[in-house]
């Protein structure tokens, strides 16, 4: 038995509560991973696992075992790390997380740029908009945006701010009544971004509770339904500023207070952080800090 892949799949077992999701994960089967995870139980002469057919949870010596091991894997980890920076040379695998329309506007160029800069350096990239934990999903590294700081859990790299616009197209504007204020907007068609903290409250001014007839978990879908002239949208200035730019849409209400939101990179607070994730971390710094970034 490969002790240490046991372990491994132990762990992330543990973090995902599927045998099935680990199975995926590792191109395996649900069988072959709980035969390895049997096998270790059986080595170890302990049950690590309770079992059934709704539920997965640890035993008591299962939770104290898992301890352990993920404290022996952030030792490997970081004693290879510690090679590889003596080297200059980082490799192995980044997983990351990302904002599916940050992904497509901005970081698809950083990242390439990355992989030219340290060909040795594996991506796994996951674009996606619903919040995931970024431990309990194996991630290294994650963007998130908020306006406080997170939790002492994670390690948080201030990249850029942005705030958000109410945005709709000028053909929209000639065929509605007039918006002079937030209020007038429960006159009007908006539409709720299935993500977005607030639903159906924007915050703008004191907050204005707006309906229409589109809610969608995606804001490059939403952009395109503000383009043609459907409705109106409540859109990171990132996502917007290139079409108000190009002519295709307006924004109204530019003097309503709204929130300001620090993006960060954010990465599990540990000991000794990897060289493959310092040099991304300074990667995106100076690409963020760069003069045709800001």
């Amino acid at each position: 038995m490969d002790k240490l892949r046991a372990i491994k799949l132990f762990v992330r077992l543990a973090d995902l509560g599927s045998f099935t999701k680990v199975a995926e994960e590792h191109n395996a089967s649900k069988s072959m991973i709980s035969k390895e995870i049997s096998r270790l139980e059986k080595d170890l002469g302990v049950r690590l696992l309770h079992r059934s057919t709704r539920n997965l949870t640890l035993t008591q010596l299962g939770e104290g075992y898992l301890r352990r091991c993920r404290e022996i894997l952030t030792k490997i980890d970081d004693a290879e790390s510690y090679l590889q920076d003596l080297q200059g040379s980082p490799r192995g695998k980044l997983k990351i997380n990302a904002p599916m329309a940050l992904g497509l506007l901005d970081l698809d160029k950083m990242f390439s740029a990355f992989m030219q800069a340290y060909p040795d350096i594996e991506l796994d990239i996951h674009l996606g908009d619903e919040s995931l934990d970024l431990i309990e999903n194996g991630f290294d590294l994650g963007f998130r945006a908020a306006s406080q700081p997170f939790d002492s859990s994670y390690v948080g790299r201030v990249l850029t701010s942005f705030s958000y616009k109410v945005c709709t197209s000028p053909e929209y504007l000639t065929k509605h009544p007039k918006i002079k204020k937030p209020v007038d907007l429960q006159k009007h068609n908006c539409f709720e971004y299935s993500y977005f903290r607030g639903k159906n409250a924007w915050p703008l001014d004191d907050g204005i509770t707006i309906s229409g007839n589109l809610k969608v978990n995606s804001v490059m879908f939403m952009r395109q339904a503000i383009k043609d002239g459907v409705g109106i949208g409540f859109l990171p200035d990132f996502i917007c500023n290139d079409a108000i730019e190009h002519g295709e849409m307006v924004e109204i209400l530019p003097k309503a207070k709204r929130p300001r939101l620090t993006l960060y990179a954010l990465y599990p607070a540990r000991h000794f952080v990897p060289p493959k994730l310092t040099k991304c971390i300074e990667f995106l710094d100076a690409w963020f800090n760069a003069p045709a970034n800001t």
